[in-house]
Formats: structure tokens, sequence, C-alpha cells
């Protein structure tokens, strides 16, 4: 997913900074409130950053200017909502680019769009949805990481689309092209990307179960 250093043109990578710029610093206001109120959840916190930076650093070659990799962000949307997520995507993305070669400064803002907003939008969502209609915990979490893990890919097939559209076909056929290509590797890792996501869940529900009902993620009476 991360798109690398330099290969969306100028206008393109000012835009995706512009419209991700600020929700994560809501996020910051966000997450130093949460850190102020329950100081007990900084544990959690960096366990949700520690799962993002692990499972989005394992990548697959893909599509040309990008790769495919599970992202690591609905545990952190799960528990702490979408906003407190993208701050922790763009931790994970920043030193990434500086540290690993993945992804890149000049493209951050639109890997943090996909990967730190699009995909925890959605991962939430979806997890919320599926508690109102009373599926379990695990379950929901499952469907989730999943779908959130799949959000951020076609947000990132808009993104390169958007950039580089199809001499024949424009946009929707450049569109196609990419969101094929990604679905050959992405469909298969949102599946183990929501099963793995689901078993660190119940381990941080078995261990700090009382966190995780502090963050109404779950209560006492539905923990798995």
């Amino acid at each position: 997913m991360h798109i690398m250093e330099g290969f969306l043109p100028p206008m393109w990578a000012a835009f995706w900074f512009a419209i991700s710029l600020p929700v994560v610093v809501y996020g910051i206001i966000k997450l130093n409130k949460l850190i102020k109120e329950k100081p007990q959840t900084k544990s959690l916190l960096a366990v949700a950053g520690a799962f993002a930076f692990v499972l989005s650093a394992l990548k697959l070659p893909s599509v040309t200017g990008s790769c495919s990799h599970p992202t690591g962000t609905g545990l952190g949307a799960i528990c702490f909502g979408p906003a407190i997520a993208s701050v922790l995507a763009t931790i994970v993305l920043l030193f990434q680019a500086l540290f690993l070669a993945h992804g890149g400064l000049t493209t951050l803002g639109a890997n943090v769009f996909s990967m730190g907003i699009v995909g925890p939008v959605v991962a939430y969502i979806v997890f919320k949805t599926c508690r109102k209609v009373n599926l379990g915990v695990l379950i929901a979490v499952f469907f989730a990481a999943a779908l959130g893990n799949w959000a951020t890919y076609v947000t990132t097939s808009i993104q390169l689309a958007l950039a580089f559209p199809a001499i024949d076909g424009g946009f929707m056929e450049s569109f196609k092209i990419f969101a094929t290509i990604f679905a050959i590797t992405q469909i298969p890792l949102a599946i183990f990307e929501g099963l793995l996501t689901a078993l660190i869940m119940k381990y941080i529900i078995q261990v700090r179960g009382d966190i995780t009902d502090q963050l109404n993620v779950t209560t006492k009476a539905v923990s798995s």
C-alpha cells in the first residue's frame, strides 16, 4: 500500500497532505485528552502502534510504485477510534519512510490518508455495526480488520488512478488495473490480518479486559 518516495506528482502529493493533516491534528488532540483522562491506556496504545508497525512492514511486490501488505490499523481504530488511529499510523509511516525506505516523505500524506484514515474509519464503522447486530466481539474484530484492509487498498488504487489515468479509458480504466493487481495479494492478506487481529484482541481482553471495557470495546458480559 505504501506509495514510494517521489512516485506521485507534486500536485497530488500536496493534495493528500492537505486532506490528511487536519484529521491527524484532531487525532493528536483526542490522543492527548485520552492519555490525561485514562493514563492506563498507554500500554494498549503502544501495542496498537507496534502491531501496525510490524504488520505493515511485511511487504510483498505488487503495483508499480506501491506494494501489498497487512495494515494493522484496525486494532487501533477498534480500541481508540479512527482519529487516534490516524496518529498511530502517521508515526508508523514516518518511521518506516525514514528507517526502512518503505513509503516516503513526499507521499506521506497519501499513505496516511489510505492506511491511517480511510482504513481505520471503515474498520471502526464495521466493528460498531457488527456489535449493534449482536455479533461477538472477535467476529466483529475479524470483519473490521479485513474490510479496513480492503478499504485501504481501494483508496490506494484510487490515488494511483487519479495520478496516472490510463491513456485509453482514463481514471476508471486505470483504477480497474490497479485494483485488480492489488486484489491478487490483498484478498488473502486481509483475511490473514482479520484472523490475526482477532487473536490479538482475544489475548488483550483476557489480560486487560478492564481497559477494553473502559474503551467500550467490550463489557464484562460480552468479552468473546
